[in-house]
């Protein structure tokens, strides 16, 4: 059995291009805790701030269900 966590993953709303050290510092976070990424899907992610959303990721990690 395996367990799934989706992380989203965006910039700032100026439109900023995504920062790929960043990135690489998420993938490398959840590497960490046993997670494998599984996939990456480009979406628009909802902000904290107004109704908008702005291009983003979609982080889904997997890994073995812990006991």
């Amino acid at each position: 059995m395996f367990e799934y966590k989706v992380v989203s993953f965006r910039e700032s709303l100026i439109g900023d291009a995504l920062d790929g050290d960043k990135l690489e510092k998420t993938l490398n976070k959840q590497a960490g805790d046993g997670w494998a990424l599984k996939a990456i899907t480009a979406a628009d992610v909802k902000g904290r701030i107004g109704p908008g959303a702005v291009e983003g990721l979609l982080l889904t990690f997997e890994r073995p269900r812990q006991a």
